[in-house]
Parts: structure tokens; sequence; C-alpha cells
């Protein structure tokens, strides 16, 4: 399901979408805006080599840099000092987050093993997904390198003009796996 299918099967989504949301104003319907990674180093924060691994990993997974985030001020309680490595994240948008998606919905999410669909408790109250996954196995590109060195990865679906039952409508429409409640 690549930018072209999405596009060819966009008037057939906005079409069941304007009937099930009740929707006059085309304008109005949910939208994918992004979608996000992010990796939290956690334990690995000063592990020079895990933080290049993990943007490498990344890097491989989206086709794009991710940036590596910074603490903005020092936490004593969690030994962070202001400016130490806490975090890598990619922002993917238009081309790019549509063949990742495609590559989700077909190849990482399959992989999961006693996978059942996307929880719908997992929108947030403006209608954007977010999807954690404890260890990278799911993603193929990276292939069996890097098992012995596991990280988590967060990733979300950020959706305009949306609410938690259209958001969960409009990416059924694109084809995700949703659990049934």
């Amino acid at each position: 399901m690549s930018k072209i299918d999405i596009k060819e099967r966009g008037a057939k989504i906005r079409e069941n979408l304007t009937e099930a949301l009740g929707v006059k104003n085309v304008n109005a319907l949910p939208k994918l805006k992004a979608v996000n990674l992010n990796v939290g180093l956690g334990q690995n924060k000063g592990n020079k080599d895990m933080v290049a691994y993990i943007v490498g990993a990344l890097s491989k997974i989206t086709g794009q840099r991710p940036v590596i985030t910074r603490a903005k001020k020092a936490i004593a309680g969690f030994k962070i000092r202001s400016g130490d490595e806490v975090g890598v994240r990619v922002t993917l948008r238009s081309n790019k987050m549509y063949d990742f998606i495609d590559r989700l919905i077909n190849v990482s999410l399959p992989r999961i093993r006693d996978f059942k669909g996307i929880n719908p408790k997992s929108f947030d109250q403006s209608g954007n997904l977010t999807i954690g996954f404890k260890d990278q196995v799911a993603f193929v590109e990276l292939g069996h390198d890097g098992l012995d060195k596991p990280f988590g990865v967060e990733v979300t679906f950020t959706i305009s003009n949306s609410s938690p039952s259209a958001s969960s409508q409009f990416l059924k429409e694109l084809g995700f796996p949703m659990k049934v409640s």
C-alpha cells in the first residue's frame, strides 16, 4: 500500500468515512500528518556504541537520519544532567511516511507473536495512535544482527481533525488491523 495505492483508494476511503462519520465537508475528515518513532536510551545513555547502533537501526527502519534528543534540565533522581543524550527520534512525512506504514502493516505487525490487532485504548484524546514495540525484532530491515542489543521503539501516528473513534475508523480503512473489543 504505497502512496500511489492510497491515492487511488483515496476516493473510496473518503466516501466511506463521510458516510460513517456523518461529515459533509471532505476537509473535516481525519488526515495522517506524520509518523514519529522514538527510542529512549534509559540505561544506555552513556554508551556511545549503543547510541550509534540505535541511530543506525532507526535510519535503516525509516530511511531517514534520526536526531539525538538531549535533556533540557538536570534531574537528580534519574542521574541526568542538562545536555545528556536521553533519546533518539525520527519524524516521517509524505512518501517516507506512507512507505513506512506499508511495511509496518504488511510485514512488521504480522511478525509479532500473538498479535491480535491494535488495542482501541492506544488512542489519545486527540485521536493520535501510539504503538510500542518491546524490541526491534519486528522490523525486518534490521535482520538478525543486533539481537543481543534489544531496544524498544515507540511509534506515534499523528492524525488531524479527529477523535479516537474517527481515527480508529480511518486507520481501519487504511488497512490497520484493529482488535475487536
